[in-house]
């Protein structure tokens, strides 16, 4: 159970921060998520949102790039919510059951096509080291151009700061929905 209650419904927030709740509402189809706890501090929430709904919906990335960058972050920070909003989504875009796997397991990525490893590689040093290599970071920039790249690290971190505030506040993922392993 969540460490805050739930806000779901525009009436749970004061009536001058409608805006905030129905622009995340509009872009998403509903509020959930980390979404229900961030609108605790509604501006918050509404400013959040917005760079949500750019990287997610106008930025430059392919989905599957997108995706495979939000489900690795998610397992950086074994956050089962993001995990199992997200994963779903990669498989619509088209990420393949293997880098989905090696991602969930943390396993190698010699197997998986060069351009699914580059996104998983990316995430791992941007998280685990806090810092890329030069080989990595230049791969990376040639393959994804200079918008790309900051999207790309952009989109990372996005959803770090998402799966911080998912887990202090234990957001639960919903019931039957697909579970870091």
């Amino acid at each position: 159970m969540s460490r805050l209650p739930s806000i779901t419904t525009r009436d749970q927030i004061p009536e001058d921060q409608h805006r905030n709740f129905d622009i995340i509402a509009s872009s998403r189809g509903h509020v959930s998520g980390p979404f229900s706890v961030l609108l605790h501090s509604p501006e918050l929430a509404g400013r959040v949102g917005h760079l949500g709904t750019y990287l997610r919906f106008e930025g430059v990335l392919q989905g599957a790039e997108r995706e495979l960058a939000i489900i690795s972050t998610s397992r950086e920070f074994d956050c089962d919510f993001e995990w199992s909003a997200h994963e779903p989504l990669a498989r619509l875009e088209g990420v393949s059951d293997e880098a989905i796997r090696a991602v969930s397991s943390n396993g190698p990525l010699n197997r998986l096509n060069s351009n699914e490893a580059l996104v998983i590689q990316y995430c791992r040093e941007t998280l685990q080291t806090h810092r890329v290599s030069d080989k990595l970071f230049a791969e990376a920039k040639d393959y994804f151009g200079v918008q790309g790249i900051t999207e790309l690290t952009t989109t990372i971190g996005y959803y770090a700061m998402l799966a911080c505030a998912l887990n202090a506040f234990e957001v639960e993922a919903p019931v039957g929905a697909p579970r870091l392993t």
